[in-house]
């Protein structure tokens, strides 16, 4: 069996058979833009399923951006012997009980699924060999579609791209504008906040500080800046129904870091964030 027989077993066909369920659930009670609707709630689903291992990863990358002032003295410490470096590193990291792979593998099984839920979703604005892929995956023969869904969605039809802002009106180039922003809230949110440094302070160690916060803040700003203007874009050249997948996917992830850190680097932006009622340091227990 090949890799991508492989992947449409565990992964492409469940998710298109969960998007019909619920779609054909709509559609019985008459729900207008069913398939919009079914798009957010399967989106919802699947971002519970994977919200366990978002939550490790964000968890993981916190207490690494935490440990990294003592990871630099230890690099100061050893100088260039890797290998005493490298033994201390690990030690550090037991004694913090952190794991150093704990952000990668959540990312790498949560990956196949988001990106099974990208291509069922895009299946539906294929024309006529989407929907025999979608046909061709459903378990139950009942469930089958004789022609593509109803696309239109408060107004919009979700097959068009907002490229085509032409033909369907200029103000659908405000879905973009949108999906770049949410995009650029959640990358902001997960910058890490400057290491707080205090009066009893060394001048070498508020130097050591101030040389960290450089290099997190040159690290983090392409991700920062490069990912919305990217992600707007894709949104610009697909169609709608994939913008309205991404920005619930995206409103959620804000959600989830909201709990996990806080505001975290958007708290620079937005001063009111920094108002005691709105700080969240009781999530970074």
């Amino acid at each position: 069996m090949s890799i991508g027989a492989i992947f449409n077993t565990i992964f492409f066909d469940p998710i298109v058979n969960l998007l019909v369920l619920i779609f054909h659930g709509l559609e019985t009670v008459s729900i207008p833009g069913a398939l919009g609707f079914s798009i957010i709630l399967l989106t919802i689903l699947i971002r519970m399923l994977v919200w366990p291992f978002m939550n490790a990863q964000l968890h993981s990358a916190r207490r690494m951006a935490e440990l990294k002032p003592e990871i630099d003295k230890l690099k100061e410490k050893h100088g260039s012997d890797k290998q005493a470096f490298a033994a201390a590193q690990m030690a550090l990291y037991k004694e913090r009980n952190i794991n150093p792979a704990g952000g990668c593998l959540p990312a790498i099984i949560q990956l196949p699924v988001i990106w099974a839920l990208y291509q069922t979703i895009y299946a539906f604005f294929s024309g006529s060999a989407g929907l025999e892929r979608i046909n061709n995956a459903l378990y139950v023969a009942n469930w089958k579609l004789t022609q593509t869904p109803n696309l239109d969605f408060f107004g919009l039809n979700l097959a068009n791209k907002p490229a085509e802002f032409g033909q369907i009106g200029i103000l659908v180039l405000l879905i973009p504008l949108l999906t770049a922003t949410l995009t650029l809230v959640q990358s902001k949110m997960m910058t890490p906040p400057q290491i707080k440094a205090y009066p009893q302070d060394t001048k070498k160690e508020k130097e050591e500080k101030q040389s960290t916060d450089e290099s997190i803040a040159a690290m983090q700003s392409q991700m920062t800046y490069l990912m919305p203007l990217m992600i707007g874009y894709f949104a610009f050249q697909f169609p709608i129904g994939l913008a309205l997948y991404w920005n619930t996917f995206t409103i959620l992830g804000i959600i989830q870091q909201y709990f996990v850190s806080g505001w975290g680097g958007l708290k620079s932006w937005l001063s009111f964030l920094n108002r005691p009622n709105l700080k969240l340091n009781k999530v970074n227990k």
